[in-house]
This record gives C-alpha cells, sequence and structure tokens, in this order.
C-alpha cells in the first residue's frame, strides 16, 4: 500500500500525543500501521504516548502492549507522595517499566525514540532522547499538581503536553520526513466535576487545548480517534478506546489508500 504524498524511502517518524488513559486509543493505531505495512523509523511520545511508544521502540508486539493496556489499573501507576510538590507520584509506573523493558537506555531501542518534558522551573520544553527511559517516561507522564516533579539531569520535569500536545518537534529532531501524528483530544467533551481530581482534570485539558497543541495541520497524515464518551483517567472502557484507535486509523489509511 501506499499513501498519497508518501514514498517507501522516506524516514517515518510517529507522534503519539497525550491523554492519559486515553492513550489506549495508541495500541489500536499501531495495530493498523502494522496492517497497512507502514515501518515506523522513529517514535516520540508526550505522556500517556511516552509510555506506549516506548514500549514500542522497545520491540514489544502491539499483542503485547494491548496485554498491558487491558491489565492496566490507577493504583498500578500512582502511590501517594506525601511531598508538597503533589498528591501522589508515578514511581509504580517507572517499577512496571522496568519490570517490562528492563533497565534500558535510550540509545538500546529498535527505533529511535524520544518523550517530551516540561521544566516546571523554567517553562522550557524538553526533549529527553539519552539516559534512562523509565525516569524520562515518568517525566513526560507526571500531570503537574496530581503528580510530584520528577528530578531528571537537575531539571525538575513534568508532563510534556504543557508545551506540547503532539510530539511533532522531537520526530522532526529526528530527522523524519513523514510524519505521522496521532491526536487523543480532537473531540473531547467536558463533563461535569465530581471530586477535586476531575476539577483538575477538566482544568488541565481546557488550558492544555488552548495552549499546547501544535499545528496539527504541518503533520503529513494525523489520526484523531474519536474518544469523547470515555474518561481520562477510568480504565474500565480500555478494549473500547483500543477499538476506536484501530478504526480511526483504518478510515483515514484506507481514505489515503491509492494503490
Amino acid at each position: 500500500m501506499e499513501l498519497f504524498g508518501f514514498r517507501t524511502d522516506e524516514k517515518v517518524g510517529l507522534a503519539l500525543g497525550g491523554g492519559a488513559t486515553l492513550g489506549a486509543a495508541h495500541v489500536g493505531v499501531l495495530r493498523a500501521l502494522e496492517e497497512s505495512q507502514i515501518e515506523i523509523d522513529c517514535i516520540a511520545g508526550t505522556s500517556i504516548g511516552a509510555m506506549v511508544g516506548a514500549f514500542y521502540a522497545f520491540g514489544m508486539s502491539v499483542d503485547e502492549i494491548e496485554k498491558i493496556a487491558l491489565e492496566l489499573d490507577w493504583p498500578d501507576i500512582s502511590g501517594i507522595a506525601l511531598s508538597r510538590r503533589g498528591l501522589l507520584n508515578n514511581d509504580k509506573m517507572g517499577k512496571r517499566l522496568d519490570k517490562y523493558l528492563g533497565d534500558v537506555h535510550f540509545e538500546d531501542a529498535d527505533i529511535s525514540f524520544a518523550a517530551v518534558t516540561t521544566d516546571i522551573s523554567t517553562g522550557e520544553k524538553v526533549i529527553l532522547d539519552t539516559g534512562d527511559v523509565s525516569e524520562a517516561v515518568k517525566a513526560s507522564t507526571c500531570i503537574p499538581v496530581l503528580f510530584e516533579p520528577i528530578e531528571y539531569n537537575g531539571r525538575l520535569l513534568v508532563d510534556g503536553g504543557l508545551k506540547e500536545s503532539v510530539p511533532l518537534s522531537a520526530i522532526q529532531n529526528m530527522s523524519a520526513e513523514f510524519t505521522i501524528g496521532v491526536d487523543l483530544n480532537a473531540h473531547r467533551q467536558y463533563k461535569r466535576p465530581e471530586n477535586i481530581l476531575d476539577i483538575l482534570n477538566n482544568t488541565l485539558e481546557i488550558a492544555l487545548k488552548h495552549l499546547a497543541n501544535v499545528n496539527l495541520n504541518e503533520m503529513d497524515l494525523l489520526i484523531q480517534p474519536n474518544l469523547a464518551e470515555f474518561s481520562r483517567s477510568e480504565t474500565k472502557d480500555i478494549d473500547k478506546m483500543i477499538l476506536e484507535g484501530y478504526e480511526a486509523a483504518k478510515t483515514i489509511l484506507d481514505k489515503e489508500e491509492i494503490g
């Protein structure tokens, strides 16, 4: 299969956007890309996109990633921080990454990989592509206030979604010539909050939608699953989110097919 504007000799970059548990949709997207025989040469992830991207970049199959996603629950990735800097920490996420990936560094990846974070002290976007992968993913997924920031190479890092919700710049830095982006927040709807965590979630989503989106028109291929009905913090609909990601990707890939 060929896609409009895509040559087989081009370096393909995949940018996986943030969205907490909505990131399950990335699994379906990866399956659709594989079925279309699109080989990914470099991957970047923001927030949950960094976690899924790390698994894939280090050789984990889509089936294996899907199994992890279906078994995942909120207590598996967070713990009480007892800190002035956050309500929770995501040390459990780091341990889960180490369990599945081992003690790996970016240089060990099968596919070039980068994670996007934000320096909460300076406001800078920080793209991590060297060093310890688990620590980098923990930083990229560190929702400010909710999670305690991660100390990494002298910086205090939090969720990359504050600066770039879909990490186009990171795959451009890896010399991607054909860019594919997955935006999980295109169709978001907000619900009446029931507790402080719901209020925090809505606040961040509203702010990020207006401040942190890249120019999605710069993507050669943009996939935007409709995840409006799903919660960013609940895992009961993981299977449905995976299916939505798959169907959204298949729809656009089939539409772009020319031969």
